[in-house]
């Protein structure tokens, strides 16, 4: 083996390491969020501690993308891992949940620097034909990070403190920074441009808006009040400057003429619809787990591996195929088995044994993992060496907007749909009147669920396993039209790259 390859290797190393610390990160603080509520207090603010870290990254994907195109990704990466860092150790010492959500921010703005340029350097470094390997990898590190990050929240919340959750970020961290300092070589050479402030403000205000309104509505006030309005005017209206500035803009922020390539548009539609679906099956099984078979919040974790499986399984072969098929053959395959797999998950109830469960999972985690590493790659396809950060991170931002989308629209309809049966059923339910709909959160505590009346606890079962599988079946709608853009992207394939790197 050369310098050369061991060299890349570890720059390889570098970036999975970072990729997984800065994925893991909003999962694995779910986890350990009634932990830190107990001790920091600020039930009522608890919502700023995810929120915070999900709006920092999301607005900081497109800026941190483009200014690694215009300076350079190696500066950038390096400037995101210590940001991330710094935010990390800060989190750890929080005394307030306030203090807490700022903190989160600060890492959230290194984790916007993280995501999309590890994937851009990849394409920058690697030859041709083992970019859809390498790819494949970060992809499927990306989509372990997923599943894997409740797991590691739950066990080191109970075997050490909360505070760790985000110690654990400093040792990855650092030894993410030596292999990217010491052996990441950056050559090409780099022209400075005008920075589109403009389009770069609009942008953050635009997507801050959307994403408070997101998290906030429903919740802390309703969708109907001024509240809402005010988020969702501020984000109408600055997404309409945004777009407008950008046109005007000599090096814009995100460059529509991308979306005059087919295979860009169809790869940011899709990137965008699995994110809003794939987000509801982290959420739901672990839900469907605890509620309906009466396991513990560690067995709903540990009950995801399948899916991670799946999902690692389709990202490696999605990136090992791309220089053999096209994007769009390999993808008819990811979404005929996503769709499958989400149509089965649409099937489960009370019935549905563990076994049938797994079969299921691995099935829509094998559909959804190919899209990790796939679509960053064909977003990057045929771009300039200029470009890349911004295609990658346009991709990497459609993503995280059809997450926080799904987020909410998918736990609207089960929360809507749950309420509504419990609310039909337990009136007249024996026993139900000194139960309460209140009280069905007990369902998940094995202690408590023992005392739930029988006949009340198969209604609570039963309420809770229809609206999760109903809402699976309300995902096929999204995956319906991904299916239709998949026939968009055209016949590109990664071998014909193979002679561009000498010319990036």
């Amino acid at each position: 083996m050369t310098t050369e390859q061991t060299n890349l290797r570890l720059v390889l190393t570098g970036l999975l390491l970072a990729i997984l610390m800065a994925a893991m990160d909003n999962t694995i603080v779910a986890t350990a969020l009634g932990s830190i509520l107990a001790d920091l207090g600020g039930v009522e603010s608890y919502i700023w501690i995810t929120s915070a870290y999900a709006v920092a990254v999301m607005a900081g994907m497109p800026i941190f993308g483009k200014l690694s195109d215009m300076y350079g990704r190696k500066r950038f990466f390096v400037f995101g891992l210590v940001i991330f860092l710094i935010g990390s150790a800060l989190c750890g010492i929080a005394q307030s949940v306030p203090q807490l959500a700022v903190y989160r921010a600060i890492q959230g703005i290194g984790g916007g620097a993280l995501l999309p340029i590890a994937f851009t350097i990849v394409f920058d470094v690697f030859p041709a034909e083992q970019r859809g390997k390498m790819t494949g990898m970060l992809g499927a590190v990306f989509g372990a990070a997923s599943v894997l990050g409740p797991l590691l929240g739950a066990f080191i919340t109970d075997t050490i403190s909360w505070h760790w959750v985000f110690y654990v970020n400093i040792p990855i961290g650092f030894a993410a920074l030596f292999f990217i300092l010491r052996f990441y070589k950056e050559t090409p050479k780099h022209t400075k441009q005008k920075i589109d402030w403009t389009g770069a403000a609009t942008l953050v205000i635009a997507v801050v808006s959307l994403m408070f309104a997101l998290e906030l509505g429903g919740k802390e006030f309703a969708w109907a009040s001024w509240q809402s309005f005010l988020l969702f005017g501020l984000f109408g209206f600055f997404i309409i400057v945004f777009l407008w500035a950008e046109t005007k803009a000599e090096e814009p922020i995100i460059s529509f003429w991308m979306f005059k390539n087919r295979l860009f548009a169809s790869s940011q539609v899709l990137a965008f619809l699995y994110g809003a679906t794939f987000v509801g099956l982290t959420i739901f099984i672990p839900i469907f787990v605890q509620a309906v078979y009466g396991g513990s919040a560690t067995n709903a974790g540990i009950i995801l591996m399948p899916m991670l499986l799946g999902s690692v399984a389709g990202s490696g072969f999605a990136g090992i195929m791309q220089a053999k098929m096209p994007y769009r053959r390999i993808m008819v395959i990811s979404v005929v088995a996503y769709a499958v797999g989400m149509a089965l998950m649409s099937t489960i109830s009370p019935e549905t044994s563990r076994l049938l469960l797994t079969v299921y999972m691995v099935t829509v985690g094998f559909g959804v993992g190919f899209s990790f590493s796939l679509l960053p790659s064909a977003s990057m396809h045929k771009m300039d060496y200029r470009h890349r950060g911004s295609a990658n991170s346009t991709n990497s931002f459609f993503r995280s907007l059809g997450l926080a989308l799904g987020i909410t629209i998918f736990g609207s309809i089960q929360t809507k749909l749950l309420t509504s049966e419990l609310a039909a059923k337990l009136g007249g339910s024996t026993g139900a009147d000194s139960f309460g709909i209140e009280n069905v959160q007990t369902v998940f505590q094995p202690e408590q669920r023992a005392q739930i009346p029988e006949n009340v606890l198969e209604v609570i079962v039963n309420a809770m396993s229809n609206s999760i599988s109903a809402t699976f079946l309300w995902s096929l709608v999204p995956i319906a039209i991904a299916v239709a853009a998949v026939f968009f992207m055209g016949d590109e394939q990664l071998e014909v790259e193979r002679k561009r790197r000498e010319n990036a």
